[in-house]
């Protein structure tokens, strides 16, 4: 029988034993029934079709679950069916395995693949950082969870398919993208070692991060001042801004700058390799500006981190930017435009190309041969000149003054 809509009222006038469909949300109904004592028993089901094959599954009891959370419930599992998982055919499956006995499940196949990497990874800061990040996103329950008490064998790429639909739902799509490449990595390794009898790796052909376009803008001297005034400087994110401007840096690195890798004494921050998006460790002096900012941040006890969470550095960039809103500036920006605006702001300084490639740590042909290494302190020298006087440059925007352009000179 078909009901308008499945609302409390309407359910609670359902007493004749029948199976009653709900007309605005097909397939989703009402299970009416009596026992053997000939009470009256309501159950909220969904019927589906999984190729030629239909199918029902109980969603719960309509005395625990209300009509509005069995249908939010029913739209959830809906959509998982849409992207190809059967959720009926799952629960068969789950119970099979368990009168089965004991199988190597996926999070008992992950928990062996991070020990492979514990005794593999250098020691270190970063080791630890890097087995944290695969941690959380293999081992979290909010991202892989529901799958980790399926068969290593049993995981289908339909089901990897439909949590990274979940994950890009409920966070976004760039940690839909790295939890993605996590457990492929994962499983490449898991087949490797013959922990695994799957055919294929079940991430092959699944939705990874969306790439984008080449971005080419830049921010204007009045746009760097609003953004540069803008910044709260009692919060981590206005600091990290504000030292992105005086340097430079890619975000990831200031957000997820070490106290280890700050050098007081010679006024340095110098990042290991592992953290340089080319692989290259990178050390620059810094201007009295950025020095300050640094100095502005306490130093915890048992805390490597400046900033962010104590054990991952600053992640929160999209809550952070959603309520950063400098006055006058109308068209759209992201963070890592700032980047590209020392760069274009150095060289209308009269800074010269090389020079700014060695402060962004780019890495161009001539770095590769004799010409691109022979001189490495003057290389430094000429990086700290030209950050002290991009430095000046960007203290005489944000007063208001003229631009100060200063002859670069290398001692």
């Amino acid at each position: 029988m078909t009901i308008a809509k499945l609302i409390p009222e309407t359910v609670a006038k359902l007493t004749q034993p029948d199976l009653y469909w709900d007309e605005t949300l097909k397939g989703f109904g009402l299970n009416v029934r009596r026992d053997a004592r000939g009470n009256i028993q309501r159950s909220w089901i969904i019927q589906y079709r999984i190729g030629k094959q239909q199918r029902k599954l109980k969603l719960g009891d309509a005395a625990k679950l209300n009509a509005k959370q069995a249908r939010k419930k029913a739209d959830e599992l809906f959509a998982q069916i849409t992207l190809g998982q059967d959720p009926q055919g799952e629960k068969k499956a789950a119970r099979a395995a368990e009168r089965a006995g004991p199988t190597l499940t996926l999070r008992s196949a992950l928990d062996k693949y991070i020990e492979m990497k514990e005794a593999e990874v250098r020691e270190g800061t970063y080791r630890e950082n890097s087995l944290k990040i695969t941690r959380l996103y293999l081992l979290g329950a909010q991202y892989f969870g529901p799958l980790h008490k399926v068969d290593i064998n049993a995981v289908t790429r339909q089901a990897v398919a439909g949590r990274l639909h979940e994950i890009r739902q409920a966070s976004s799509d760039i940690t839909a993208g790295r939890a993605r490449a996590q457990l492929k990595a994962a499983f490449t390794r898991l087949m490797l070692e013959g922990l695994t009898d799957v055919d294929a790796n079940p991430c092959n052909d699944t939705k990874g991060q969306t790439k984008r376009s080449e971005r080419n803008r830049t921010l204007s001297p009045d746009e760097l001042r609003a953004v540069w005034n803008a910044c709260d400087m009692n919060t981590d994110f206005g600091k990290i801004v504000r030292l992105l401007i005086l340097t430079g840096c890619r975000r990831e690195e200031i957000g997820g700058l070490m106290w280890s890798e700050i050098n007081q004494d010679a006024g340095t921050i110098s990042l290991p390799a592992e953290r340089t998006k080319n692989h290259r460790a990178h050390t620059l002096t810094l201007p009295a500006m950025a020095l300050d900012i640094l100095a502005s941040v306490p130093r915890m006890v048992d805390r490597e981190y400046l900033f962010g969470v104590r054990s991952i550095g600053f992640r929160s960039w999209q809550v952070a930017m959603a309520h950063f809103k400098p006055d006058g500036i109308t068209d759209e920006w992201k963070l890592h435009d700032i980047r590209r605006s020392v760069a274009t702001g150095m060289a209308d300084l009269g800074i010269l190309p090389h020079v700014i490639e060695n402060v962004l740590n780019h890495v161009s042909g001539h770095k590769a041969g004799i010409a691109g290494i022979y001189n490495r302190s003057k290389g430094e020298r000429e990086m700290k000149n030209a950050l002290a006087m991009w430095s000046e440059h960007i203290a005489s925007i944000v007063s208001g003054g003229e631009n100060k352009v200063v002859t670069l000179r290398v001692s």
